[in-house]
């Protein structure tokens, strides 16, 4: 029996986030010292800690510029660290874009550009492309976020609007050798989803890209479906000579996380069943499903016998129909915490790694077999919260909230829900 349950999952969930704590895996993937200069360049939630692991084991001349979210900065002395906001963009990443995209041009053969890369980072280098402005951008970046779309489908839009993403960083940069350095904030861990893949080939097309709006229903801003609908100016692709020479190395990933968490189950006498890093779909069929496994395990000792945790990562997706904040992790919660409806011995907490779900800055909340009964003595009825779209209300009525502040990390969400022995 876990003596304290919340502190148990709170300590789980902080054990998983720093296991990919850019500051302690970095340095091992640094690459060799060029003959020339030596640029560092990069974006997302994790690239200023990223950025300080590389000055803090690297000797010898170094410049840069890297782009992080507002209150994600490192203490850097020769890499210059931009702050600017996500996820909707402003115009304090568009000129840090526009200047990375420079500084990338004067690279000349004998030139390491090491480029540090982590989730968040395709909304932060809001670079528009030809025709289109920043509102534009805005815009568009609003209109998915409320859409449902995942993440792989907004990537693919943002890179087809950009004039940095889907390779045309490494485009810029095509005359000195490429390292990129990558936090995996992405299933299956694909470099090209990653920041929309700003230094790798990209294998989607504007054809993809119009697919996807008209998917969801999207149609405006009238400039950026225009620019999909021409289809010009295609990004680089795989095989293009560009690439040639470059590496991607991903130096943290989903999984790592998830293999920490349940390695301190293991220590705390709790059985771990990891369901895998790539679980997507709308949050609330997600915890579904994830409430049938917990009620299988309680009853039945299926797939494991209780105490045990079950976990997982990902990235759901939330379609805002009402009017309350969204966020993936706290509707997840939610919507556990009604399939469950009080049922004793189940407890839970979900969290984004980066400390941030959807645009709160709170990184998740706790679920426990009393939070549908306090809540209802405060007179406010989960299932309308629900319906809502309201979890981040919810769980801050209730003082459930899970508040990190910026981890300076990000490899998407993280689930776990502990079964108790049934008394």
């Amino acid at each position: 029996m876990v003596d304290d349950p919340r502190r148990f999952l709170k300590e789980m969930f902080e054990t998983a986030v720093a296991a990919v704590s850019p500051d302690k895996i970095l340095p091992p993937f640094l690459p060799a010292k060029p003959k020339g200069r030596t640029i560092v360049l990069g974006a997302g939630k994790g690239s200023a800690l990223m950025a300080k692991a590389v000055e803090d084991n690297w000797t010898g001349p170094l410049e840069g510029i890297v782009l992080t979210p507002y209150h994600h900065g490192a203490d850097c002395r020769r890499i210059e660290i931009v702050e600017a906001a996500h996820p909707v963009p402003d115009a304090s990443g568009r000129e840090a874009a526009e200047r990375i995209l420079k500084l990338a041009k004067t690279a000349g053969p004998d030139d390491l550009v090491l480029c540090v890369i982590s989730g968040g980072g395709s909304a932060l280098m809001a670079l528009p492309a030809e025709g289109i402005s920043l509102e534009d951008k805005r815009a568009m970046n609003k209109a998915l976020l409320k859409s449902g779309a995942n993440i792989g489908e907004m990537n693919c839009v943002r890179k087809h609007l950009s004039a940095i993403k889907g390779g045309r960083l490494a485009q810029a940069a095509s005359r000195a050798t490429v390292v990129t350095l990558c936090v995996s904030d992405v299933p299956g861990d694909d470099p090209s989803v990653i920041a929309s893949g700003p230094t790798v080939p990209d294998p989607t097309t504007y054809a993809d890209a119009l697919a996807i709006v008209k998917k969801y229903g999207i149609s405006e801003p009238r400039a950026a479906i225009a620019r999909l609908e021409a289809g010009l100016d295609e990004t680089p692709k795989p095989g293009d000579p560009l690439f040639a020479g470059n590496a991607v190395k991903i130096i943290a990933t989903p999984q790592e996380a998830l293999d920490a968490a349940a390695a301190f189950a293991l220590r705390h006498g709790v059985t771990p069943v990891v369901l895998g890093h790539t679980i997507e779909g709308e949050a609330r069929d997600v915890a579904l499903v994830h409430a049938g496994i917990a009620r299988q395990a309680f009853h039945h000792g299926q797939p494991a016998k209780p105490p045990c945790v079950i976990i997982s990562g990902g990235e759901t997706t939330v379609t805002v129909r009402g009017s309350g904040r969204g966020g993936r992790n706290v509707e997840f919660l939610l919507a556990l915490a009604v399939a469950l409806d009080g049922h004793p011995g189940i407890h839970a907490v979900a969290g984004d790694t980066d400390g941030i779900d959807g645009i709160e800055p709170v990184a998740g909340a706790f679920m426990d077999p009393t939070t549908i009964a306090r809540a209802a003595a405060k007179g406010i009825k989960a299932k309308d919260s629900l319906a809502n779209n309201d979890g981040h209300g919810f769980f801050e009525a209730v003082g459930d909230r899970l508040v990190t502040g910026p981890t300076r990390t990000n490899v998407n969400d993280f689930r776990a829900i502990l079964v108790e022995k049934s008394q």
